[in-house]
């Protein structure tokens, strides 16, 4: 029996923690596969995939900046990878490619399963209307908090993001909201950083006061990329949380899709928080 074979392609991809994830997935799970980097040149997606198909590759994670360039190469792209207009796992059945986007739902479990967070009835702030905030709007929409607001420095851009996603919103009971980025002046129960202001040393877009005593405050990146949007939660009482769980639950659903199992996702996070110590 030959050991299937899966991949996260990217560039830069050599910081990828996925790899050990799922490793640590398979061992708990008793699946056979093997998961490795790909560092992809920029104008190279298409082909690289292409060639890893033709390796027997049975799937891949796909991460910055290809997650818009995956969606056209499907032939079965899932309600919330076409919503999101990007997909990050890629799954090759003989000549079909299915196509799923896991970052929302990952961020939404991690909230959820891992911080302790209910958003059904909360208020939510997003902030920023980029490839990121695109990937998770929607599954956030279906946890069905009571509002959410999409603050960008750009207002035209959230402003496109809401529309694409009022339909969905309307059918959960989810109100949806753009205004001007100097506008935001609400305090939410969860705030959520889509943007690179840590990483880019920018600092925080919004104010504090947007944060509830005690409010939940999320970053999609983690590590030194995060250390920036965690210390100003922390300074202004709110509860800091970094992307590190984001990426073990999309991983999760990832592996769902490609091997029918669901992994222990909160213990294999455990894990890599204490490797990472």
């Amino acid at each position: 029996m030959t050991t299937d074979l899966y991949c996260v392609m990217g560039n830069p991809v050599e910081h990828s923690k996925s790899p050990w994830i799922h490793a640590r997935f398979a061992q708990l799970t008793g699946q056979d596969l093997q998961y490795v980097k790909r560092l992809i040149p920029l104008d190279g997606f298409r082909k690289s995939v292409q060639a890893f198909r033709a390796e027997g590759g049975k799937g891949c994670n796909v991460t910055v900046p290809f997650k818009f360039e995956a969606a056209p190469l499907a032939t079965q792209l899932t309600p919330r990878a076409e919503l999101a207009g990007a997909c990050n796992t890629l799954r090759f059945d003989g000549d079909e490619v299915f196509a799923d986007n896991t970052d929302g739902v990952g961020l939404a479990n991690d909230i959820a399963r891992n911080a302790g967070v209910a958003l059904a009835g909360r208020d939510v702030l997003l902030i920023g209307a980029g490839g990121a905030a695109s990937g998770v709007l929607g599954p956030l929409i279906e946890a069905k908090p009571r509002r959410i607001v999409v603050a960008n420095r750009t207002q035209a851009k959230a402003g496109v993001l809401i529309e694409r996603h009022s339909a969905l919103a309307a059918r959960h009971g989810v109100r949806l909201e753009a205004p001007e980025l100097h506008e935001v002046r609400d305090a939410f129960d969860v705030v959520i950083n889509a943007t690179t202001t840590s990483m880019s040393g920018a600092g925080v877009p919004v104010p504090p006061g947007v944060l509830k005593p005690g409010a939940l405050a999320c970053d999609m990146m983690y590590g030194p990329a995060a250390q920036g949007f965690l210390d100003w939660a922390r300074q202004h009482g709110a509860v800091a949380r970094d992307g590190l769980g984001m990426l073990v639950e999309q991983a999760a659903e990832a592996f769902l899709i490609w091997r029918g199992v669901r992994p222990p996702s909160a213990q294999v996070l455990a894990e890599l928080r204490a490797t990472l110590a």
